[in-house]
């Protein structure tokens, strides 16, 4: 079997409840992506579960699993702690990131964090719309809020955000352990 660069994994999540967490974010505790050359425009999150608190949008990959920790800003938001206990396996790092009206990340991609790596990034959409690209490999991904998907973001990805509203994604960097490797594997199979 080849497997698959994108799965949408049989969960789905409660967006309007999640923009509620969104919501609870102030305005200053949003910082900018810290790869300023990657993107044009807003793109800017909050950190839920980090190796420094919630200004700390990095996820180290390089960071022992005992450094991350979940941040205050966490605490104000039930139903993203909700979608956390789905996940039966190691969780690292845990973002929200926006993406404004009018914005677009470039092409670019992220360093070991596909399935062979032992490490994987899910993303839920909590607030996203008409006009909004995920680009894959060249692929579009059609990820509809409340959706978990596996993307293998070792692979070259742009998202552009043509829409009127801000785009914002739920992040979860997840290491790969017996649980969630049978979940992918049973999904791909399914979905194959």
């Amino acid at each position: 079997m080849d497997f698959p660069i994108a799965l949408r994994l049989p969960f789905r999540f409660d967006a309007v409840a999640l923009a509620a967490d969104v919501r609870s974010v102030g305005e200053t505790e949003w910082r900018r992506h810290f790869n300023t050359q990657y993107y044009v425009g807003d793109w800017s999150g909050v950190a839920l579960r980090s190796t420094g608190g919630p200004a700390k949008l990095y996820p180290d990959p390089h960071a022992k699993f005992s450094a991350f920790a979940d941040t205050e800003v966490l605490e104000r938001c039930p139903n993203v702690k909700r979608v956390l206990a789905t996940f039966e396996c190691p969780v690292r790092s845990v973002r929200f990131l926006r993406l404004g009206p009018g914005s677009e990340i470039r092409e670019h991609c992220d360093y070991a964090l596909g399935f062979e790596d032992g490490a994987v990034r899910m993303h839920v959409p909590v607030v996203s719309g008409p006009g909004v690209e995920f680009i894959l490999a060249d692929e579009e991904i059609p990820m509809l809020p409340g959706e978990c998907w596996y993307l293998n973001v070792n692979h070259m990805h742009r998202v552009k955000n043509s829409g009127p509203q801000t785009r914002v994604h739920l992040i979860i960097d997840c290491l790969v352990d017996d649980w969630l490797r049978e979940l992918i594997v049973a999904t791909a199979r399914a979905q194959s």
